[in-house]
């Protein structure tokens, strides 16, 4: 594209009149045959009530022999294709034998009706599935198909892939982001809701990450784009939700071998209906048995159970998406209801992963002048502590002499700043230059940072990590849900980690765990045979994440590396999501069930009926195009639901 062309230039879209004509052929295309079989259908009773003189044999096969043309021709058509490539029993198969034979015996409006509900059904069907595909497809058309480019001083419109790391791109308000990167604008704010669920706006500073997908609100913005389009976060979530179509949970894939099995058992039966009362029965009426057995045929057709199973798990991928929960595949919905055990990380996924000064205690010494000596050695770290400090202190360092600064591994740092010799660290630092201290320091719980200036005690600042706002309700939400062993473990030092278990009110916690050290717990407990989720966000999360029989990542936040391991992602860091996630799981399974009991308790007591001679062909229709409606609206409901 040119950097000329405008965007309504250079647009592509088809005229509305000739959209207008295309959607009105495709209806027609789509609901004409129904209609028309339909209308033909009741003009042929009508005459047949009537007793129409000129409605004679030959009218009437003519006149129904059209209707099921009209209407049946595509599906006899497919039964023969798939004969060819060797699929005979089939629910295609199974309607066009019924239907036909329906006509050899003189049965021409039944085989008409019958052919006619199972294709409105096949409408509905199509529906259904469309509806259930439309949360997710609405998730696949956010990514941006063109991006604005400014290189140079020089405005250009290209497309996404186009644009590489280090480039800079702007974002009109009310546009949607086109790749992820670090905002070069002074503040923006953005509706994140394609990505986390949520609609709350999300105000983002200068030198913060914004994500591909996100809308901008307000005014125009700059971006300094870090990530290839394929590489965006949004790109890989569209390839999960993709994937997970594909991945078939245990009871779809159990119906898909069943049917296989089924569909010829059944056919062998009819043949068997119709032949062998001829050995038992005194007046065996050839047409009347053959009567019943395709009432027998239709009443089997499994299209209930082909489409309204698959339709529930798709239902369920959609519910959880538009909750801000990505289910890697239909499979995970049915483990996730089976959960009796849940572990957790504690930094990043049960408390914000950000530190913060919760206290500052000062001996003798000016506060000010004390906090500024402190936050300008730190100043010199990299380490979250050290950032926490500063942040909090927010004073300016550039008339602050700074010198002789070091680092002393797992003890603190030590430097001279404006003239003071200045020690921040941890309880053993001051233990290392024999400074005496208050002994209340080894008393605290949080992480505490001990500061003695010209060799003496000064005083200290406790620092911790802020417990998600969500969390407690997460947790009370996993035990009403039949969660009984919540385990937390954590990297942190044991006190803390007991502390934050305390106040969560989690059953057991463990600190002062290295990578391996969690690999070792969640294979003891997977051991003790329990069902395992493990939720955590980190790149050392990773391998438990994949050792868990349902590994959860907190999308939102997390590295790649846990997101591409894990089986279930929360885009929004709410831990909340989890129980959410188990809910949709539970009511996904269930309604799944409930569709498998009706489908097979209506088709038995029907086929029961027909190879008694007390079903007809429109009890035939009920028990199998009407059961399958029945599913399928029962399947729906899930994409209804609140799962809060």
């Amino acid at each position: 594209m040119s950097e000329a062309c405008s965007r309504e230039v250079c647009s592509t879209e088809k005229p509305i009149d000739t959209m207008v004509r295309e959607s009105i052929f495709n209806k027609y295309k789509t609901y004409g045959p129904a209609v028309g079989s339909f209308i033909l259908l009741i003009t042929g009773i009508i005459l047949n009530q009537v007793e129409a003189q000129f409605f004679n044999q030959y009218f009437q096969v003519f006149l129904f022999g059209m209707a099921y043309l009209i209407i049946g021709g595509p599906v006899v058509w497919k039964a023969l294709t798939k004969i060819s490539k060797g699929d005979i029993f089939n629910e295609f198969f199974l309607m066009s034998i019924a239907t036909i034979g329906a006509f050899f015996i003189g049965e021409y409006a039944e085989g008409v009706a019958v052919m006619l509900f199972y294709a409105v059904g096949e409408l509905f069907q199509d529906a259904a599935v469309n509806r259930a595909k439309k949360s997710i497809e609405s998730l696949l058309k956010i990514q941006s198909e063109e991006v604005t480019m400014i290189k140079d001083g020089i405005v250009s419109i290209k497309h996404p892939k186009e644009v590489s790391p280090g480039e800079v791109i702007q974002v009109m308000a009310g546009e949607k982001v086109a790749l992820d990167g670090e905002l070069l604008s002074e503040k923006g704010s953005f509706n994140t809701s394609a990505l986390t669920g949520e609609s709350v706006p999300d105000t983002k500073n200068k030198g913060e990450t914004v994500l591909a997908g996100m809308i901008n609100l307000n005014k125009v913005i700059e971006i300094t784009v870090t990530s290839r389009f394929e590489d965006t976060k949004l790109s890989k979530i569209l390839t999960m939700v993709q994937e997970a179509v594909g991945r078939k949970a245990r009871t779809q894939r159990f119906i898909t071998k069943f049917a296989k099995v089924y569909t010829p058992i059944v056919v062998f039966l009819a043949v068997a209906l119709t032949l062998l009362p001829y050995f038992v029965v005194a007046d065996y009426i050839f047409e009347d048995w053959l009567y019943r057995a395709l009432v027998f045929l239709v009443i089997s057709c499994p299209c209930a159970l082909v489409i309204s199973i698959p339709l529930g798990y798709f239902g369920g991928i959609g519910a959880a998406s538009r909750n801000g929960i990505l289910f890697k595949g239909s499979n995970y919905l049915d483990l996730m209801r089976q959960i009796d055990t849940v572990v957790m990380d504690k930094t990043g996924t049960l408390t914000e992963g950000v530190f913060r000064v919760q206290e500052i205690k000062v001996e003798d010494f000016d506060e000010k002048l004390f906090l500024k000596l402190v936050a300008a050695l730190e100043s010199k770290s990299s380490h979250p502590i050290a950032r926490a400090v500063n942040e909090h202190v927010g004073l300016k360092l550039d008339n602050t002499n700074i010198e002789r600064v070091e680092e002393i591994s797992g003890h603190g740092m030590k430097g001279r700043i404006d003239g003071y010799e200045v020690l921040a660290g941890n309880a053993k630092l001051l233990r290392r230059f024999n400074i005496p201290y208050d002994p209340e320091v080894e008393d605290v719980v949080e992480t505490v940072v001990v500061v003695a200036i010209d060799g003496t005690y000064r005083g200290y600042i406790t620092i911790a990590d802020q417990v998600k706002a969500d969390a407690k309700q997460a947790v009370e939400d996993l035990h009403k849900l039949g969660v009984n062993n919540l385990i937390m473990l954590s990297g942190d030092n044991v006190r803390i980690a007991q502390k934050v278990a305390g106040e969560l009110k989690i059953d057991k916690a463990f600190g002062g765990l290295l990578p391996e050290d969690k690999v070792r717990k969640v294979e003891e407990l997977k051991q003790q045979g329990h069902k395992l989720a493990f939720v955590g966000d980190g790149v050392n999360d990773a391998p438990v994440i994949t050792l868990a029989d349902v590994g959860i990542a907190m999308g939102g936040l997390g590295s790649d590396a846990s997101i591409e391991t894990a089986d279930v992602v929360i885009q929004t860091d709410q831990p909340s999501k989890i129980g959410t996630a188990i809910r949709i799981g539970k009511t996904t399974h269930k309604i799944v069930w409930q569709n498998i009991g009706m489908a097979f308790g209506v088709k038995f007591i029907v086929l029961v009926f027909g190879a008694l001679g007390m079903a007809t062909m429109w009890e035939a229709v009920f028990a199998d195009v009407g059961v399958a409606l029945l599913a399928i609206f029962n399947a729906m409901r899930i994409q209804r639901m609140r799962f809060k």
